[in-house]
């Protein structure tokens, strides 16, 4: 059973840091893309950084410059690194991979049971 398990959300004030992190376990052939979603009140889940399996990135706009997102190959790992926070970025964070599991020709998508990141003063 393929399971993405998130960690490191909280309240935290603006200008802060947090870093989440996500980790993969299960029987797991192989991990294409990963990446964070995040969905606040209201509002529709979006995407907020991606990264490919060579290393390649992409970032939502509204966290250019401020978010970081890295992965460990050896340790099926993921992490956000979140600086410079403000009250919009107040949001349940998910975590999200692309995977193809043993014994499967296939790629599949998994998500995270999301954590909670509050930004306020």
């Amino acid at each position: 059973q393929v399971q993405l398990v998130e960690s490191g959300g909280g309240l935290v004030q603006p200008g802060g840091s947090l870093r989440l992190s996500c980790a993969a376990s299960g029987s797991i052939f192989s991990i294409n893309a990963m990446g964070w979603y995040r969905q606040a009140p209201g509002k529709e889940r979006e995407l907020i950084a991606r990264i490919h399996s060579g290393g390649s990135t992409n970032y939502a706009d509204p966290v250019k410059g401020r978010f970081t997102i890295s992965r460990d190959n050896a340790k099926k790992t993921v992490s956000l690194q979140m600086n410079s926070l403000i009250p919009e970025d107040t949001a349940v964070y998910y975590c999200y991979a692309k995977i193809q599991p043993y014994l499967v020709r296939a790629e599949y998508d998994y998500w995270g049971q999301g954590t909670q990141v509050s930004v306020s003063s």
